[in-house]
């Protein structure tokens, strides 16, 4: 176990160091930020002051050294659109992205694994074919149509939910959320729905498949043959089975719902990192890109150990040592 996790733990920080690496170069070669900061009208000794300050007069290795430790420390300068440090920015961004993406982490979940399982079980069924008719759908259907198809419904046509925003918020130091005002909730709704749309149908779809797949074994023809009722064949057996893919399936999901949030966050005008990081890339605004493509990489190595571990926790063969040179 100790072995399996320092593997992980090497391959996580190699990862980061590649990205690292990357959004180095982001400030290596796109744009100027001596020429973005001061502008076209600075001097040359302006100019020469400005790239000693930020240390863009020394070697390549030293620069890679000192962003990386500037990064270890959550520091990436100031926005060139904004004048603010970064990490302030971020900090002010992340709640409303990650309580955007629990939120349909969540949804998807508690909708998605029913339905399949239903789907699964009543396979053949008129409602099963119409639970697997939407689902397909709701795969085909890009986000941004999603979003805008339910703003038409419930916010111009219903006129039941607000269409852009994240509504009235709640401190709690340094960290906002919207789960403890009504406002809040109302706000997050359909962004969340949307976002959680394709996860949902994509849930449903691989616990349908797996469940067909568990019943076909013969551990369960045992049960059946043990004269164990269909409940407990279904659900002590098959599909806590079942959700044994769906967990690793689920734990990288939640890594890409906080990564592509971004059209999701720009149709809504949600405050999160999405609509920042659009922002940043139409303005250049190199220090705000290379955080949060350092941020985003850091929450799917997290996510990806996390799942690595629980699932070697779970699955008990992938603890059996195999001896070298055995079968």
């Amino acid at each position: 176990m100790l072995a399996f996790i320092l593997r992980r733990l090497v391959q996580a920080v190699i990862v980061m160091l590649v990205v690292a690496f990357i959004a180095f170069m982001l400030f290596q070669y796109v744009g100027d930020p001596v020429t973005n900061l001061l502008g076209q009208d600075a001097t040359a000794e302006q100019r020469e002051q400005l790239r000693a300050d930020l240390g863009l007069d020394q070697p390549f290795p030293i620069q890679f050294a000192r962003f990386v430790g500037n990064a270890v420390r959550g520091e990436f300068g100031l926005s060139l659109r904004q004048g603010r440090k970064v990490s302030a920015l971020i900090s002010e961004r992340f709640p409303a992205t990650l309580e955007l993406a629990l939120s349909a982490a969540i949804t998807a979940l508690l909708v998605g694994v029913p339905m399949g399982v239903y789907a699964a079980l009543r396979r053949g069924s008129f409602a099963s074919q119409v639970l697997m008719t939407l689902s397909l759908l709701g795969v085909s259907l890009p986000s941004f149509l999603i979003g805008i198809l339910l703003i038409l419904l419930f916010a111009v046509t219903l006129r039941w939910l607000p269409s852009f925003g994240r509504g009235d918020v709640v401190a709690l130091g340094h960290w906002t959320t919207g789960f403890l005002t009504f406002d809040g909730w109302k706000h997050l709704v359909l962004p969340a729905l949307t976002l959680a749309i394709f996860q949902l149908t994509l849930i449903m779809r691989l616990v349908r498949a797996e469940m067909l797949e568990v019943l076909r074994t013969d551990y369960i023809r045992f049960a059946r043959a043990r004269g164990l009722s269909d409940r407990a064949v279904y659900f002590g057996h098959a599909l806590k089975n079942t959700l044994v893919p769906v967990m690793t399936i689920t734990g990288l999901q939640l890594g890409g719902l906080i990564a592509f949030a971004i059209i999701t966050e720009s149709v809504f005008q949600w405050p999160g990192m999405g609509l920042l990081f659009i922002q940043a890339v139409s303005f250049a605004d190199i220090p705000v890109m290379a955080a949060y493509l350092c941020l985003i990489s850091l929450i799917y190595v997290i996510i990806n150990l996390v799942v690595d571990l629980l699932y070697f926790v779970v699955d008990p063969r992938l603890r059996v040592e195999q001896p070298a040179g055995g079968h």
